[in-house]
């Protein structure tokens, strides 16, 4: 594993390139950021990526850009904040921009199936060995996605654990742009494995988010939240879905679902859940 540091908010070490992003000069509030978010570029490649995002006249940008062999660009230091989440809400707080570091990968996306090609929205054509098939958590149907690189979820893990562990921040989480804005947005997708990264960085140090036994919790950012039997979006709904501000008593926490009690016990996607204290 290659060198890698923060200093002065900026990261430096083995190919890690900086850029020049002035249009960004706010500062995080005191607290902030507590959140890490993923997300693709759905870009042609890594460099191309950085550099749009950093125009002035782009309302866009992130903090690191990460190449397929590995590269990194950063557009903003850490302590800045940069416009990545764009319209978002998760756990009860909305605007996550003012919360979060935004990481891009550089990805295509998804793709559509031309013969035994596959082609990107803007028209780049990948093979059978660049892709998978699969289903993103906020779909049913399965789909085909450019498959990152093992060099991209190698430096995206070794700058999230760097992250995690620097004082000057408190990262409690990471997050996918389809889960602060699912419906709107699909990366960083199922090709990136964000469950297991985040429960391989988090798990150890996650005793101060796992909710109390019996907190109390009430469902927001959702008009209907579906209540499932498993911890999956694709497990049975067992019962009709709980509007906006029913009230539910948390039981238990496992990937990103909150088991609640309220006429019925049963799985909600936490993200929509805002807990309370008794």
């Amino acid at each position: 594993m290659r060198k890698l540091s923060i200093s002065n908010h900026k990261l430096s070490g083995d190919n890690v390139i900086p850029m020049a992003c002035p249009k960004n000069h706010d500062k995080f509030i005191q607290g902030q950021p507590d959140s890490i978010i993923i997300h693709y570029t759905a870009g042609r490649d890594a460099a191309t990526s950085a550099e749009y995002l950093c125009k002035d006249d782009v309302k866009a940008s992130a903090h690191l850009v990460i190449g397929r062999k590995g590269e990194i660009y950063q557009l903003v230091d850490f302590s800045t904040v940069a416009w990545h989440a764009g319209e978002s809400q998760y756990g009860g707080r909305t605007g996550y921009n003012k919360y979060s570091i935004g990481i891009e990968l550089d990805n295509a996306g998804v793709l559509k199936q031309a013969g035994t090609e596959f082609v990107s929205w803007f028209g780049q054509k990948y093979q059978q060995n660049e892709v998978i098939q699969a289903k993103h958590r906020n779909e049913q149907q399965l789909s085909w996605w450019q498959n990152y690189t093992p060099e991209q979820i190698e430096a995206c893990q070794q700058v999230c654990e760097l992250l995690i562990n620097n004082a000057n921040y408190g990262i409690k989480s990471i997050l996918g742009h389809e889960e602060i804005a699912p419906g709107r947005k699909q990366d960083p997708g199922p090709a990136f494995p964000l469950d297991k990264l985040r429960t391989m960085l988090l798990t150890q140090n996650r005793s101060d988010e796992i909710p109390e036994m019996g907190m109390q919790g009430t469902v927001v950012n959702a008009d209907l939240l579906n209540i499932r039997e498993k911890p999956s979006i694709d497990a049975k709904k067992i019962a009709q879905p709980l509007k906006t501000g029913t009230e539910v008593k948390i039981l238990d926490e496992a990937n990103g679902w909150y088991l609640v009690e309220t006429k019925v016990t049963g799985w909600v996607n936490k993200g929509f859940v805002e807990t309370k204290e008794k």
